[in-house]
């Protein structure tokens, strides 16, 4: 009996050994891992949610806020909330809720008369948002062009620069932003675009620029396009913020279709994160142009098993939605009208702090507010000036001074122009 007991006691030893054992080497798996850096946007995010001050301003998120400041459920989404309830089928995304999704998007880049989607010759997939098109480009790019690199606009959104790192595709970089003018760099984009090697890509913004609100204008996109044209570059498109430059959604296309007149195979990301108010959905295409039907088949069966493997299939509700008021002749027609009041605020809101600045006798020259467009003002502030607005005003934005205009409402723009005037009247 003291023999089994003496053996029950190193059995039970032995394994409580081992546990401890397994344990403390389990500890070490990750010792090595330290914190990522921030990402400059959520980290003012943070910061803002983090602020006590009852006047404290969040010019950091690039969503739509109404007048009042708070996020907006517009009226297309609640009444495509009714047509979807109840639907029967919840379990994955159906193919032809994905198809029907896919065939609307891309009727609103390229126009809904274009010969490729007629002649289908285009590869379509649902993604999760223009985040998620542009990183299942990525992948796609290394894959088929494991040489290439991506041109990337100074400045550009900064995940964009995430993005491809993360799918191994090196990152090179062009002009864009003249920071003396405030405006387009035209001469320097136009010369690093012809000195690229032949056949190079690029990301390109067709509108509303992010960060710096600054587009090329038609006939300088008409320029851009016919020496890519001559270079043989790959044009790829982040379509994140369609309808918020000018209002209208073909206008604000208009760049996809000059490059799409001028016989360019191009590559698109879209987005209704922004111009559907669904950020939170993550509801996304990625469109790709093709030669011809045959390809476009080859191409779409390559993308689909590359998210096979990445996430296997986004949500569901947010596609039902999208899709229902893309193909929803009223529903649609509403979007576009509630679009356009989005769109009316944002410039109201530019204009009237531009005017603020002038009435307090700003000495800097503030034209660039209202020269710009789209969701994002680039106000030419220094990272000492934005930190002054963050701890003696509690006005938070990144800072390389981008300024997202939605934060900026009726009740702020006084508070917000005198703050500005506070820390650039010295120059």
């Amino acid at each position: 009996m003291q023999r089994r007991r003496m053996m029950i006691k190193w059995a039970h030893d032995t394994v409580r050994r081992r546990f401890m054992s397994t344990s403390a080497a389990a500890i070490d798996w990750w010792n090595h891992v330290g914190h990522a850096p921030k990402d400059p946007i959520m980290s003012v995010t943070e910061a803002f949610l983090s602020d006590t001050s009852p006047n404290k301003i969040n010019l950091g998120v690039g969503a739509y806020r109404d007048d009042d400041g708070r996020p907006v459920v517009l009226q297309c989404v609640r009444d495509g909330e009714v047509k979807i309830a109840g639907t029967e089928f919840l379990e994955s995304v159906s193919a032809s809720v994905s198809s029907k999704l896919v065939e609307e998007s891309v009727k609103l880049i390229y126009g809904k008369d274009a010969d490729f989607i007629k002649e289908g010759r285009f590869a379509g997939v649902q993604a999760l948002s223009g985040t998620g098109a542009c990183r299942l480009f990525a992948e796609f790019q290394r894959r088929f062009y494991p040489q290439s690199k991506i041109y990337l606009p100074i400045p550009t959104w900064s995940n964009h620069h995430n993005i491809w790192r993360d799918a191994q595709v090196p990152g090179r970089t062009f002009h864009y932003y003249h920071p003396d003018s405030k405006g387009l760099h035209f001469a320097a984009l136009m010369d690093d675009i012809k000195n690229a090697p032949d056949h190079s890509f690029f990301l390109l913004h067709p509108c509303a620029h992010n960060p710096t609100g600054v587009d090329p204008t038609e006939e300088q996109w008409r320029e851009i396009s016919n020496l890519f044209k001559v270079k043989n570059h790959f044009p790829f498109f982040d379509m994140a913020y369609q309808g918020f430059a000018s209002g209208d959604l073909d206008k604000d296309a208009k760049a996809i279709r000059i490059f799409l007149e001028d016989g360019h195979l191009i590559g698109c990301a879209q987005s209704f994160a922004k111009n559907m108010g669904l950020y939170g959905h993550r509801v996304g295409c990625l469109s790709v142009l093709c030669v011809d039907a045959k390809q476009a088949v080859a191409i779409k069966s390559q993308l689909q098993h590359i998210t096979r493997a990445m996430y296997s299939s986004p949500p569901v509700h947010g596609i039902l939605l999208v899709s229902t008021i893309l193909s929803d002749p009223h529903l649609k027609e509403l979007w576009k009208k509630e679009l356009k009041v989005m769109a009316n605020r944002i410039h109201r809101m530019r204009s009237t702090l531009h005017e603020s600045l002038k009435k307090l006798g700003s000495p800097l020259n503030w034209d660039h507010m209202t020269n710009q467009v789209g969701m994002f003002c680039f106000s030419g502030l220094s990272p000492d000036q934005v930190n002054r607005l963050v701890k003696e005003f509690h006005i938070y934005m990144t800072y390389d001074g981008r300024i997202s205009m939605a934060g900026v409402t009726t009740s702020n723009v006084s508070y917000l122009a005198n703050a500005i005037h506070e820390v650039t009247k010295f120059g």
